[in-house]
């Protein structure tokens, strides 16, 4: 579904990703961890062809992305839900998960689109209830919630994750968690996460990658690596 080969990232002459290869297969739930800096959001961003790579390549379901833009990789069924969530504050909670699904309002009727967002109602009981309201008047776990929804409006092949927990309460952390465990249940779509609590992410992940100063030291299942004790001793703390 996914597969990065030896790529490299810099900015301004400083690497970020020095010669990462990782796949992603149909189904998986991968996770990327690692300290900051260590190149995980620079990765996800090179994935979606936000920024672009001084060396390797990039398959997208077999298909090079060389020379394709990022919304063209949107095209291919690739959904980014972004570090800090940037949702349309501006907008409602129903606009936004429209824009999710803006490319196939070309395609596909609006019943089907609709039932995309029951389905989302269905995952995020909360999005209903505030489906008129403004998006920025939202609290921050509610507006994780729609950015992840907002991804899943595009049914997308491939759903990459960028620290969904990141200034959430303990509780709404437990919330977003299951909600990522019950997408990577239906194996609807592959998911690639990254995490700072990274002892959560190996408890989800088939299997995981952990990433030092933009190299991978170490791969594995997420069970090798909840049981490896370099890897919980660098990361997992007490657990």
């Amino acid at each position: 579904m996914l597969k990065v080969n030896d790529v490299a990232v810099s900015y301004g002459g400083i690497k970020a990703v020095r010669g990462i290869s990782i796949e992603l297969k149909p189904g998986e739930l991968v996770a990327l961890i690692g300290s900051n800096g260590a190149g995980k959001t620079s990765l996800l961003k090179a994935i979606s062809g936000q920024i672009e790579i001084d060396q390797g390549s990039i398959f997208i379901d077999g298909k090079d992305m060389k020379g394709i833009s990022a919304h063209n990789r949107v095209k291919l069924g690739l959904a980014h839900c972004p570090e800090a969530r940037k949702i349309f504050g501006n907008q409602s909670v129903m606009d936004n998960l429209l824009l999710g699904a803006f490319l196939r309002f070309k395609t596909e009727k609006r019943a089907a689109i609709n039932e995309t967002i029951e389905e989302v109602f269905t995952i995020f009981p909360k999005l209903k209830d505030r489906q008129n309201q403004q998006a920025g008047t939202m609290s921050g776990g509610e507006q994780q919630m729609l950015a992840i929804g907002r991804a899943l409006m595009l049914k997308p092949k491939i759903l990459i994750l960028d620290e969904p927990s990141m200034g959430l309460a303990p509780v709404i952390i437990d919330e977003v968690f299951n909600v990522v465990a019950k997408i990577r249940d239906t194996r609807t779509c592959s998911i690639l996460l990254v995490e700072q609590l990274a002892y959560r992410a190996l408890q989800l992940a088939d299997r995981a990658y952990v990433l030092e100063q933009g190299v991978v030291r170490i791969e594995g299942t997420g069970k090798e690596l909840q049981n490896s004790p370099e890897v919980r001793s660098a990361y997992l703390g007490g657990h």
